[in-house]
């Protein structure tokens, strides 16, 4: 291997050093404390290093928010595998909301907070694969569903069920003066019971 291979392995080590850390603080410690110097010490090196990768935390929350998004898309590849497409389609809504429950500091990153997209110009990537797989998932059952084209019924379903998280997630069902368990459970029969009504 030569010089040159062997300084950009080095930091591509780096990175996966950096974002790896970054994502396990904001998992555990927060937005707030998941700052430049703080992910600095945790690694062991100096805050400048981290500059040497990312010009601020925004750009570099958003490198963890892909990261993030991997982890969804993988969830959707896992447990919607169904041959039966509107079946399919079910089981990944139900994969969508299953991981805003067990991650909804993640899921906060993804979606709600402003931070990481202040490194986005324009295009936004990392979203990718993940609606991608949604609209593929769509588009064989349409003819079973009360839309005319794919990409608003991906819409609408992604709207859903971004609805619902987002108010698990921001703690907003508390209205309705449910237990954290209840809460999950309405939100599964409403998906449940979305599906029901957009089928023909």
């Amino acid at each position: 291997m030569g010089i040159s291979d062997r300084k950009e392995r080095e930091k591509q080590e780096m990175r996966k050093l950096i974002i790896g850390t970054a994502m396990d603080m904001f998992i555990h410690d927060g937005y707030e404390k998941t700052s430049i110097r703080n992910i600095a010490e945790k690694i062991e090196y100096s805050p400048a290093t981290i500059y040497l990768y990312y010009k601020d935390k925004d750009e570099l929350l958003y490198e963890v928010q892909g990261e993030a998004f991997g982890e969804l898309y993988k969830a959707f590849e896992k447990e919607a595998t169904s041959t039966d497409p509107l079946e399919k389609l079910e089981q990944l809504l139900h994969s969508y909301v299953k991981f805003g429950f067990e991650h909804p500091d993640l899921y906060d990153l993804m979606f709600i907070l402003r931070s990481p997209m202040k490194a986005v110009s324009e295009d936004w990537p990392n979203c990718d694969e993940s609606f991608d797989f949604l609209l593929k998932t769509v588009t064989p059952c349409m003819h079973q569903l009360r839309f005319t084209d794919p990409g608003v019924a991906s819409l609408s379903i992604w709207a859903l069920g971004h609805g619902l998280i987002s108010l698990f997630v921001r703690q907003r069902i508390k209205v309705m003066q449910l237990t954290e368990e209840e809460q999950r459970a309405l939100i599964t029969s409403t998906v449940d019971e979305y599906l029901r009504l957009i089928r023909k």
